[in-house]
C-alpha cells in the first residue's frame, strides 16, 4: 500500500468587495483511496460549504471571502491500494456495453474537441489491436510528440492547438490524449492530482493533470506527460477536461502566488507501506463496477477537522 502525507498551501489577496471561490483541493475518496484524516485551516473566519459529488465522488468547497489576505492549508494522510492488471488482460468495451455513467467520456467537450481529430486518430491508431495496448500506443505518441515546456500555454489551449503547437504541460498533455482517446471510441477522462516523483528540474511541486481510460470495465491510470510517478499520484477529481475541475475557480479580483505543494511518501514495510515506484502492470484506483461509486465514496468515512480564526 503506498501511504503519502500531503500538504497544499494556497494564498490571494483579495480586491475591495472579497471574492467567491470554489475549490477542489480534498484528497477524492474511492474504493482504493482512503482519506484516513484531513485538516483544513483557513486564515479568515469563514464556514465553507464543502460538497461531494454523488456522481463523480468529487469534493468541492465553496467559500466566500472578506477583502484582504486568504491563506488556506489543507493536510491528509491518503493511504492508496492500487488495482494492479496484466495489460495484455485489458480489452476495450464496445460502445453498446458500456456502462450509462461512461458514455458521457466518448462525447468532445470544451479543451477536448475530439470531433475534429477523427480521421487523424483513426488512421494513426485505428488499426491497432483494441485494447489497453492502443491507449498505451495513444500516450505513448502524445509524449513523443509534445515537448514538456512550462509556462507555454495558457487557460485557452486546447488539444487541438497542443497538436498543432507540440509543447505544453501535463493538462496540455492530458487534453490531447482524452482527445485522440475519444476520436477513437474509448472513453477517456481528465483527473487533477499531485506530480508525486516530478524531477525538480522542472519547477517545485505542483498541482499534476493526468488521465484515465475506461478499458477491461474499469478506469487506469496513463501520465501522457511522463513527470510523475503514478503510483504516487494523489487523486482531486474527475471530469470531462480541465473546465470540470479546476483546483481554483475565482470569482472577483484577486491576486494569486503559486501553490505550496508536499506529498511525502511514508516508507515501512513492517507496516506494509512502500514507496512508489514505476510498474508495468496497469494501475487503478477506481472500483471495477462502477455502478457502486456512488454507494462507495458514501460509505468511505473519514476523520475531518478544521480550524479556522477566532
Amino acid at each position: 500500500m503506498i501511504r503519502l502525507e500531503l500538504d497544499v498551501q494556497l494564498h490571494y489577496e483579495i480586491d475591495v468587495g472579497g471574492a467567491d471561490f470554489i475549490f477542489n483541493i480534498h484528497a477524492a475518496r474511492t474504493a482504493h483511496q482512503t482519506v484516513s484524516e484531513e485538516k483544513l485551516r483557513l486564515s479568515q473566519a469563514i464556514v465553507p460549504d464543502i460538497h461531494t459529488d454523488p456522481v463523480s465522488g468529487n469534493r468541492y468547497m465553496r467559500l466566500h471571502a472578506q477583502p484582504g489576505t486568504l491563506a488556506l492549508a489543507y493536510t491528509a494522510t491518503v493511504d492508496i491500494a492500487h488495482h494492479c492488471a496484466q495489460p495484455s488482460q485489458l480489452a476495450e468495451v464496445p460502445v453498446h456495453k458500456l456502462p450509462p455513467q461512461v458514455m458521457s467520456y466518448l462525447y468532445p467537450s470544451r479543451y477536448c474537441q475530439s470531433d475534429r481529430l477523427i480521421k487523424f486518430a483513426t488512421r494513426e491508431f485505428g488499426q491497432l489491436w483494441q485494447g489497453y495496448g492502443r491507449v498505451q500506443a495513444i500516450c505513448d505518441w502524445v509524449r513523443q510528440h509534445v515537448v514538456f515546456t512550462p509556462n507555454s500555454s495558457t487557460s485557452n489551449t486546447s488539444a487541438v492547438d497542443t497538436l498543432v503547437e507540440q509543447v505544453g504541460v501535463c493538462r496540455d498533455f492530458a487534453h490531447l490524449m482524452i482527445a485522440l482517446c475519444r476520436a477513437v471510441n474509448i472513453p477517456a477522462r481528465f483527473v487533477t492530482g499531485t506530480d508525486y516523483g516530478a524531477d525538480p528540474a522542472l519547477g517545485p511541486p505542483d498541482f499534476h493533470a493526468y488521465v484515465e481510460a475506461f478499458v477491461g470495465n474499469r478506469w487506469f491510470i496513463f501520465d501522457p506527460s511522463g513527470t510523475g510517478i503514478p503510483m504516487g499520484f494523489v487523486r482531486f477529481g474527475t471530469g470531462r477536461d480541465a473546465a470540470d475541475v479546476a483546483f481554483a475557480t475565482i470569482f472577483g479580483n484577486v491576486r494569486s502566488q503559486p501553490p505550496r505543494i508536499c506529498a511525502r511518501a511514508v516508507n515501512d514495510p513492517s507496516r506494509d507501506l512502500y514507496l512508489p515506484l514505476h510498474r508495468i502492470e496497469a494501475l487503478s484506483t477506481d472500483a471495477a463496477d462502477i455502478r457502486g461509486t456512488a454507494h462507495e465514496v458514501r460509505s468511505n468515512a473519514a476523520s475531518f477537522t478544521q480550524d479556522r480564526a477566532a
